[in-house]
C-alpha cells in the first residue's frame, strides 16, 4: 500500500540557527567504549595512534563530530582527575562500581582524552566531580587543562608532558544530581551548582560553557529550581554574566515499559510504534523546559543541553549486564531522525545535544568487533544529517499527513525538517509506517532550486541491522527524486530517513 503526505517549505525565510553541537556525543568509562573502543593502546596491532584507534577516528571525522562529553555519566561523580595523569604505569587503579563493577587501569585520562579530540578536531566538553570530588579539585582540573604561565597546576602539566594549555569550551557541573550524583534534593543542588561554577575559572582565553545538571526528562521542577536559583541571586554573576551558562536534562526512549526491559532486535509492531511515539514525546518534554526558562529567562542567556539521548535496550545475550551493549537497527536510526527534527525546531534554545553514546555502548554510532568496524544505522542518521549543523532552519509545514493509533494518541507517520547554508538546502524525513510506501510532495516556495543529491536509509524490516559480516545490510542508498515547477516528489519505502539536498539560486 502507498500512503500519501504534502508539506510546503519557504526556502527564503530563515529562522534561528541550528547549533552544530546538538550533533554531539557522549562516551563514559563504560563496558568497551573507551577500552577496547576509542582506546586500544600504543602495542594494539590495530593501527592507532598514540593508543587512539584510527579506524574510529576516521569514522567520526566523517561526521564532522563538534564535541565529546567525557568521562560521565554516572562514572564522572566517582572521577579523580589526578589518577589519570601522569606516566600511566604509575597511575592507581580504581573500582568502576557503577559499570559492570571492574577495575578501571586510568590508562585513559586527562592527555588521553584531550588528545582524541585533537585528533577528531571535536571540541572537548568535560563533566566535573560534584557527587563524590569538591570545588578545590574541579577548580584545580580547570586550571591544569587551560592555564598558561607559571601557576601549580600548569607546571604539574608541563611535568606531565603538555606545555601549552588546551581549550576547553564545555563544562559540566556534575551528573544526574539527582540519582547517581549525589541522590540530592533540587534546591540542595542548585546551591551546589552555583558554589562549583564560581570557582570554574575563565584562564586566559578561554572561556567556559559552564552547564549545571539538569532534569531527568520532564522533572520542569528541576528546571524551575535552577533558573530560579540564577534569577534571585545577586551575586551570581561570572564575568557579568550569569554563573552557570546551561542547564541539561536527559531522555531516554523505550517503547514503555521503561529502560533495559526490552530485546533491541526482537519487537512487535506495536512495540515499534510505541517507541516512535515515546521518542516524539521528547517535543513536549523540550517545550516544557524552554516555557520554564522562558519565564526566568526572556533574553535566552541561558542555553537548554540534552547531553544524554538516545535508545535503552537489554544488553545482547551473552555479554556483561553492566556494560550495556546493545544492538543498533533501523528502529534505532529513526528515531534519530525524529530526534534531530525536534532538536532543530528548538534551535533558539537548545544549544546542545549528546547521544549516549558513541561506540559500543548504548545507542552506539560504531561497533568494535577485534580489529573489525561496523557503523550503525544511526551513524548513518548522524553522516546523512550533517549539512544542518550551523545551517539556518526553514520554515517547514507538513500537511496532510498519515497518522498511527498508539494507545489513543495519534502519531504522524512523517517527520521533516529543513536548514539553508551556503548557498544549499538540506531536507530531511522520516517516514514511521512498517508496512506502507509514502508518496510526499513538497512544495519549494520562495527561491529556485534543484536537486543535487538524494539518498535514503532503510533496510528489509525494522529491526534490521548491520554486523561484521554483513556491515552494509542498512546503509545509505540513492534516492529517486522529481523536482518539476517547484514541486519536489519522492518515494519513500517503509521504515526510512532520507534527506534531499538541494542547490538554491
Amino acid at each position: 500500500m502507498t500512503a500519501t503526505a504534502r508539506a510546503v517549505i519557504d526556502l527564503d525565510v530563515t529562522g534561528h540557527t541550528i547549533n552544530r553541537h546538538v550533533y554531539g556525543h557522549f562516551a563514559e568509562h563504560l563496558g568497551r567504549c573507551i577500552y577496547d573502543g576509542f582506546w586500544v593502546g600504543e602495542a594494539s596491532p590495530i593501527p592507532n595512534e598514540r593508543g587512539i584507534r584510527l579506524d574510529i577516528v576516521e569514522a567520526l571525522r566523517n561526521l564532522d563530530i563538534p564535541n565529546l562529553r567525557w568521562p560521565g555519566g554516572c562514572f564522572a561523580d566517582t572521577y579523580h582527575w589526578r589518577d589519570g595523569v601522569g606516566p600511566r604505569e604509575s597511575r592507581p587503579k580504581i573500582a568502576n562500581t557503577n559499570w559492570g563493577d571492574v577495575v578501571e587501569s586510568n590508562h585513559f585520562g586527562t592527555h588521553e582524552f584531550m588528545d582524541l579530540c585533537g585528533l577528531l578536531g571535536a571540541d572537548a566538553y568535560v563533566n566535573g566531580n560534584v557527587g563524590s570530588g569538591t570545588v578545590q579539585e574541579m577548580a584545580d582540573w580547570v586550571e591544569y587543562l587551560t592555564r598558561d604561565d607559571d601557576s601549580p597546576m600548569a607546571r604539574l602539566r608541563r611535568q606531565n608532558g603538555r606545555d601549552e594549555p588546551w581549550k576547553v569550551p564545555f563544562w559540566g557541573l556534575g551528573n544526574e544530581a539527582w540519582g547517581c550524583g549525589g541522590n540530592m534534593s533540587a534546591e540542595h543542588y542548585a546551591e551546589e551548582a552555583r558554589r562549583y561554577a564560581t570557582f570554574c575559572r575563565d584562564h586566559g582565553g578561554n572561556r567556559l560553557t559552564r552547564i549545571a545538571a539538569g532534569a531527568n526528562e520532564d522533572d520542569l521542577d528541576w528546571t524551575r529550581v535552577l533558573m530560579k536559583s540564577l534569577t534571585e541571586c545577586l551575586g551570581c554573576r561570572l564575568y557579568g554574566t550569569p554563573v552557570y551558562q546551561a542547564v541539561s536534562f536527559h531522555y531516554y526512549t523505550h517503547s514503555g515499559s521503561g529502560i533495559n526491559t526490552e530485546a533491541a532486535t526482537e519487537f512487535s509492531a506495536k512495540q515499534f510504534y510505541e517507541t516512535m511515539a515515546y521518542a516524539a514525546d521528547i517535543d513536549r518534554v523540550i517545550r516544557g523546559h524552554v516555557a520554564v526558562m522562558d519565564s526566568y529567562d526572556p533574553g535566552n542567556r541561558i542555553g537548554l543541553v540534552c547531553d544524554e539521548w538516545g535508545t535503552w535496550w537489554n544488553v545482547e545475550e551473552g555479554t556483561n549486564p553492566g556494560f550495556l551493549f546493545q544492538q543498533n537497527t533501523v528502529r534505532d536510526a529513526l528515531v534519530a531522525g525524529l530526534h534531530f527534527d525536534i532538536f532543530h525546531r528548538h534551535a533558539r534554545r537548545l544549544t546542545m545535544a549528546n547521544i549516549a553514546q558513541t561506540v559500543n555502548v548504548l545507542q552506539a554510532l560504531v561497533l568494535t568487533d577485534g580489529d573489525r568496524l561496523v557503523l550503525t544505522p544511526t551513524y548513518h542518521v548522524f553522516e546523512m544529517n550533517k549539512g544542518h549543523q550551523d545551517a539556518s532552519l526553514l520554515t517547514t509545514h507538513v500537511i496532510d499527513v498519515p497518522s498511527f493509533d498508539v494507545n489513543g494518541e495519534e502519531l504522524p507517520l512523517l517527520s521533516m525538517s529543513a536548514s539553508t547554508n551556503d548557498g544549499g538546502a538540506l531536507l530531511s524525513l522520516t517516514h514511521l509506517s512498517v508496512e506502507d510506501h509514502l508518496e510526499v510532495t513538497v512544495d519549494l516556495r520562495g527561491r529556485g532550486s534543484r536537486v543535487r543529491r538524494a539518498r535514503v536509509l532503510g533496510g528489509d524490516a525494522t529491526n534490521a541491522f548491520n554486523e561484521p559480516d554483513a556491515p552494509s545490510r542498512v546503509a545509505p542508498e540513492p534516492l529517486v527524486t522529481d523536482l518539476t515547477d517547484g514541486i519536489l516528489s519522492v518515494r519513500m519505502p517503509p521504515h526510512s530517513f532520507a534527506t534531499v539536498e538541494l542547490e538554491l539560486s
